[in-house]
């Protein structure tokens, strides 16, 4: 159960922020669209309004066929959004302009804050497609006028709900609590949700906390902390869970000039929800286990590929073998990093220096190499990150046994990022090219990995003399890894 207190220390941006994310609560209870004008700061005694934002009702038609958003309302002093702003009061109209004859009612409503008026919410109703007047209607529009009061008094919007993806909205179901406790009207939609709980009866009449308590099995002090928090107008967001059907609970306090009006309760049955969570998290847990696997499979592999080197009197086949091994070992570095991932996004920072780690330790023969990142690669898709860490691994073996020939010496892996992809420069201060170098006539196997990974990613490989003449610098030109 998370309790929440209004948002009191917030700036004007923040509390219309706030404002804008429960504004559904009277769009959908008064079946009306609302737009929300602003004063423009730089507007001559405010005469200038924008309108920043706009809701359509869920419940009802709408009245606005076009997206108003980003319009203005200039120097009409007689404009009722004007009226509202200056006066502080409600200005009510009826429009037919903007719906082409149909009959609509336009409230301009002051959005009020510590006595200052920071904008207007314009409240258009549809009137001909208005629903024959009911138990559900009653409830609704009285409910809106007293959150439309509480605008004026300054205490609307309420309590900030976190968690927006579960928040639920009116057209998933409503309580009417008054003061005490008792459940004065219950939506049809909220009425199917508490018995899929296991609640009996019609929920309407019925004491809001003992409905809580009977449907929260297994916490037998729930219907008293309901109850304290209703008395002290608290607001309230907590979940009913049961083996077979879940829901997610708002409680929303009213109070009109001081006098409590009880609670507006809102509730979505949030099994399907649940259920699709669970899922993706088993299929996530899945996936990781996956790559877990994989990556101690290649492990496996590469020490066996370790036993079998130690085991080869040829010096050159030791060398193929280590080289494999070195391989196998690059690529469960990656699939390791993901494995601790919850997406398909590699941070291949990590995996750049483990690589370079990996790869000083195997080649440098004799003396010490010192292989270093500078700069940073950011996020890699996963089927990018194994062959990139594949050419690195490559071009870092080939700066210490050719460039560096086996000796002590530095290696420079430097990432460049650009909106259009990035180059990877693969620097060695060592004894540079020989001469008559051209790239395609070797026959060395790192090279022809490389050429077709990197051909693979639609990139491109250079290979040349540092400009500063200190050693060889390998470019990869790459699009875009993300």
């Amino acid at each position: 159960m998370v309790r929440t207190q209004p948002p009191d220390e917030l700036s004007d941006y923040e509390w219309l922020l706030a404002f804008q994310s429960q504004w559904h609560l009277l769009s959908d209870l008064s079946f009306s669209d609302l737009l929300l004008w602003v004063p423009e700061d730089d507007a001559p005694d405010c005469e200038v309004f924008t309108c920043i934002a706009q809701i359509r009702p869920v419940t009802g038609p709408t009245a606005l066929e076009d997206d108003v958003i980003g319009e203005q309302i200039a120097y009409e002093l007689d404009h009722q959004v004007m009226v509202a702003y200056l006066s502080h009061e409600i200005s009510e109209t009826s429009d037919n302009a903007l719906s082409a004859g149909i009959p609509v009612d336009v409230w301009a409503i002051p959005v009020l804050r510590g006595g200052r008026c920071i904008a207007v919410l314009e409240r258009h109703t549809n009137q001909m497609g208005m629903r024959a007047t009911g138990l559900l209607e009653e409830n609704y529009l009285e409910a809106a006028d007293i959150l439309t009061s509480m605008i004026l008094e300054g205490h609307f919007p309420l309590a900030p709900v976190s968690d927006k993806a579960f928040a639920p909205r009116v057209c998933d179901g409503v309580l009417r609590v008054q003061v005490g406790g008792r459940i004065s009207y219950a939506s049809p939609n909220a009425i199917t949700a508490f018995r899929r709980l296991g609640a009996q009866g019609d929920v309407a009449d019925e004491d809001f906390s003992t409905l809580i308590r009977s449907v929260m099995r297994g916490v037998e002090s729930m219907g008293q902390t309901i109850q304290a928090d209703l008395a002290e107008q608290r607001s309230v967001v907590f979940d009913v869970e049961q083996p077979r059907a879940s829901m997610r609970v708002v409680v929303l306090p009213l109070a009109v000039q001081g006098e409590q009006m009880g609670s507006l309760v809102l509730c979505r049955d949030t099994t399907d929800l649940r259920t699709r969570d669970r899922m993706l998290v088993t299929k996530d847990a899945t996936i990781r286990e996956i790559h877990h696997r994989v990556k101690n499979n290649l492990q496996t592999v590469a020490a066996l590929l370790r036993m079998q080197s130690r085991r080869l009197e040829s010096e050159e086949g030791r060398d193929a073998l280590r080289d494999a091994m070195r391989r196998v070992s690059s690529i469960s570095v990656v699939h390791d990093m993901l494995s601790h991932s919850l997406d398909e996004d590699v941070a291949f920072d990590g995996v750049c220096d483990r690589i370079l780690l990996m790869v000083g330790d195997l080649a440098a023969t004799s003396g010490s190499v010192r292989a270093v990142r500078v700069g940073s690669f950011g996020q890699v898709r996963a089927d990018a990150a194994t062959s990139l860490a594949m050419m690195i691994t490559e071009l870092c073996q080939n700066a210490i046994e050719h460039g560096l020939q086996g000796g002590e010496g530095c290696i420079e892996v430097r990432p460049e990022t650009f909106e259009e992809g990035m180059t990877v420069d693969v620097v060695d201060n060592g004894v540079g090219l020989p001469d008559g170098f051209k790239l395609g006539n070797q026959t060395s196997l790192g090279l022809a990995i490389i050429s077709t990974l990197v051909s693979d990613l639609g990139g491109a490989l250079e290979i040349g003399d540092r400009t500063d003449g200190q050693g060889t610098c390998a470019r990869l030109a790459l699009p875009s890894l993300v």
